[in-house]
């Protein structure tokens, strides 16, 4: 993975919220696994911006589903990981999970 193809930590959020959602991904469900997630509010405008980023990448692809009543005949835009950003997501967690690793263990008592 080279420097520009690591992930922001947001952007990881996003990823694999699109791969815990499967076929439901797309922008309301993704901000609100992030929020139950995190415990901590997500813009929708915040999410958009990643997954056009992520998308750019070459890590995220979308579809358009059906235009549906209950969104005023707007049609969903939904999101799947594509093999290289699944390869992304696997890369960041061996990083983060050998990071962790080398670092001593927290102090239940600190000064």
């Amino acid at each position: 993975m080279t420097r520009r193809d690591y992930l922001g930590s947001f952007e990881l959020m996003v990823l694999l919220a699109v791969m815990q959602l499967d076929d439901d991904a797309y922008g309301v469900p993704l901000a609100r696994t992030i929020e139950d997630t995190t415990g901590r509010p997500v813009a929708l405008g915040s999410v958009y911006a990643a997954l056009d980023r992520l998308q750019e990448r070459g890590y995220l692809t979308s579809t358009l589903g059906d235009p549906t009543p209950e969104r005023g005949g707007r049609a969903k835009r939904y999101f799947r990981v594509s093999a290289k950003g699944a390869q992304a997501a696997s890369e960041s967690r061996r990083a983060f999970t050998t990071l962790w690793q080398d670092l001593p263990a927290p102090d239940s008592n600190p000064a």
